[in-house]
Parts: structure tokens; C-alpha cells; sequence
């Protein structure tokens, strides 16, 4: 039966995956790098206004490093909506070649076609991107001082029911069939560089995030691994909750303040992080790494608001959640000065500025200006 085909390759293709892991990529070291080239994907809808605001930001910001020829920021063309149906690729194999040739990555957000918008099936940029660079672990800060709130969430970024999300089955008429995948190396990788990030703050709690009870597999199989890492951490404090409690006690305060360091698999790490960055003051203030041994993606957290683009309200797009994460880039290649110098500045920036996405407040030009105007 075809159905049947269609899963027998599924899981071929995932054995294959599971193997190439086993000879993944040292990290890179950026202090040996004679430049670091960095590749800007502006992406669609708002993307090109908030990416661009960024680069400006850091071009000001890095301008010696750059004059130097320490530090490149090479602009990457064709991960639009448009030039990926037109070649019905993902992620264009030329494109694809661009980014592999840098060594990271500072990304606007891109839009995966939906059920009802008429386009192709096309899979989600950042999880081809995510697959292609084996970009295992996506990393999300959050930080509310007031509320003694500190945490950083270690979500699986390459498994889970992402891998295969273009790639479900149907049966028959009247069902149809997704998939959910859990490696082994898929898993420790992650729990060790957030066991790693714990220990390095302080022996912070570790708190690891599943529904194991339902999902006795998966979710189990993420759970045991998880603890099994968590054996070589003996003074870490470790504990786990299911998906749904989480969600629940992120809210509850001041209960929610004892928490730290999260790990969650893919789909579950979306939902709480967006939860996390609401509560922090919205997706548009929170941003992220896409970490991996030899590459690594920085990118705002929020979509590409396609609607602020036909609605003519696209120049007063708030480019924060994609500044934070530049400055989360320039900290992770080794500039931890001029990263919290950027940081100060966009905390600045959100407290004096009025951004409504639309004309009763201030325009992406008046962010950007702002912040290059008070860094120090």
C-alpha cells in the first residue's frame, strides 16, 4: 500500500539522520576566525524592515571591527515566499550554498504557507534551516527583574513533531497521520548544553518539560534521557513537570520566580517560550538562538506579520525582538561588551518609545535612530 511505502522511507530517512549525527561538527571557535562573516536574511513581510533596522544598528555599533576586516555582515538574498514557490524549494539550493558559507546567521521571519492560503505544501524555512545545520537546540531568554523572574528555555529544535511536519500521511478519506521522532543523541545533546548553561550560572534548577504520561515513547524516552544527563551534574538541582502544569506555572507567582533552566522538546518549547516572551511583554520584545556545532541562527521570535505589510503599516514594525537577538549573536561570537552595551540601549529604546505598529506611535526609523543614538 502506498501509505505504507511512504512511512517505510519516512523511517529510513530518519535512521540515515540519526547515523550523520553521531559525526556532527566540533563548535566553532571564533576566536581563531580571521573575520566572521555573518549572514543577514532580511525573510518576508516585516522581515526586511526589522533585519535591515538591525544591521544598521550593528554597523554603527561594530563599525572598527568591520573597518577592520575582523567582522563581515554579508546580506543573503531569495528566502522570500516568493522566490521559494517559484523554485519550489524550502530553502533554494543557491541560498542554502550562501548561508553554509557563513558562520552565523542574523534572520528575519519567513512565512510558512498555512492550509488556507493557497500556496504550495511547502515545509517551514526555519525547521529546513534548523535540519540543514543541524541547529539542535533552540535557546530563549527570558528576563522580568521586577518579578525576580530569570529563565532560559532549552528547546529541541531538529525532532519532535517539526521533523516530519510536511511529511504526514493520508491514509484514507478518513484519516491521516502525523509523526513525532526522539533520538537518543537528539536528546542528550540538548540536555547537556543546558546542564553545561546551568552549571555555568550558578548550578541554576533544572526543570525538564513533557508529557511522558501520554506519550509513553517519545516523551518517556525524552524524559529517561534527560535524567540520564542529569547524573553528571549532581550538585544541579533537577526536576520535571508535565506541558500542561507548565504552562500553568508560569503564571503562578511567586512560584513561577523558583524556576531557571527549562528542557522541552520541539512542539512544547514553541508553545511555552511564546508563552514565556508574553509574559515578559510580548514576542515582539524576545529573541533567540538557533544553536548547533559548526553554525548558529539568531531571529526574532514573532512571524512576519503579513498583514502589517498590506494594511501600509509596515514602517512602524518594532524591530526589538530582532535587535535582542543580535545582540544575543554579537555575545555568542565573543563581543560580550558590545552586546550589553546593545542591550542597555534597547532597554532604553522600549522604555521611552511608543511601539503600536501603527501611526499613534513610533516608526521602525525612530527605534533604530534612538538606539544608535544612546549607545555607549
Amino acid at each position: 500500500m502506498e501509505y505504507v511505502k511512504a512511512f517505510e522511507t519516512i523511517v529510513k530517512e530518519q535512521l540515515e539522520r540519526a547515523e550523520r549525527m553521531k559525526t556532527a561538527p566540533q563548535s566553532t571557535d571564533y576566536e581563531a576566525l580571521d573575520k566572521i562573516i555573518v549572514g543577514i536574511i532580511d525573510g518576508d513581510g516585516i522581515g526586511p524592515i526589522i533585519t535591515q533596522s538591525c544591521k544598521k544598528i550593528m554597523e554603527h555599533l561594530m563599525a572598527d571591527e568591520i573597518a577592520a576586516g575582523k567582522l563581515e555582515l554579508r546580506d543573503i538574498e531569495g528566502l522570500t515566499i516568493e522566490n521559494r514557490i517559484e523554485k519550489m524549494e524550502t530553502v533554494p539550493a543557491d541560498v542554502l550554498a550562501a548561508v553554509k558559507d557563513c558562520h552565523v546567521l542574523l534572520k528575519g521571519p519567513t512565512m510558512t504557507p498555512g492550509k488556507g492560503d493557497n500556496m504550495p505544501n511547502l515545509e517551514s524555512a526555519n525547521v529546513k534551516l534548523r535540519k540543514e545545520l543541524d541547529l539542535f537546540a533552540n535557546v530563549r531568554p527570558v528576563s522580568i527583574p521586577e518579578k525576580n523572574i530569570n529563565w532560559t528555555f532549552f528547546r529541541e529544535n531538529t525532532e519532535g513533531e517539526y521533523a516530519l511536519g510536511s511529511q504526514g500521511v493520508d491514509i484514507n478519506d478518513d484519516i491521516s497521520m502525523d509523526f513525532k521522532v526522539t533520538t537518543t543523541i537528539g536528546t542528550t545533546r540538548l540536555a547537556r548544553a543546558a546542564f553545561e548553561f546551568a552549571k555555568a550560572n550558578g548550578n541554576q534548577r533544572v526543570t525538564i518539560v513533557t508529557k511522558a504520561n501520554i506519550m509513553k515513547k517519545t516523551d518517556g524516552k525524552f524524559l529517561s534521557l534527560c535524567y540520564e544527563v542529569a547524573k553528571d551534574y549532581p550538585e544541579i538541582q533537577v526536576d520535571d513537570y508535565y506541558v500542561d502544569i507548565t504552562a500553568a506555572n508560569l503564571i503562578k507567582e511567586p512560584a513561577n520566580s523558583k524556576f531557571n533552566v527549562f528542557i522541552l522538546p520541539n512542539l512544547y518549547g514553541d508553545i511555552i517560550t511564546d508563552e514565556a516572551a508574553q509574559i515578559q511583554g510580548g514576542v515582539g520584545t524576545a529573541g533567540s538562538i538557533n544553536q548547533g556545532g559548526r553554525y548558529a541562527m539568531f531571529e526574532a521570535i514573532h512571524g512576519s506579520a503579513p498583514r502589517m505589510i498590506s494594511e501600509g503599516r509596515g514602517q512602524y514594525a518594532n524591530p526589538s525582538s530582532i535587535v535582542r537577538a543580535g545582540a544575543m549573536l554579537l555575545r555568542h561570537i565573543g563581543y560580550g561588551d558590545q552586546a550589553a552595551a546593545l542591550d542597555k540601549a534597547l532597554d532604553e529604546a522600549l522604555d521611552a518609545l511608543s511601539m503600536t505598529s501603527n501611526s499613534t506611535g513610533n516608526s521602525t526609523d525612530d527605534f533604530t535612530e534612538f538606539v544608535i543614538s544612546h549607545l555607549k
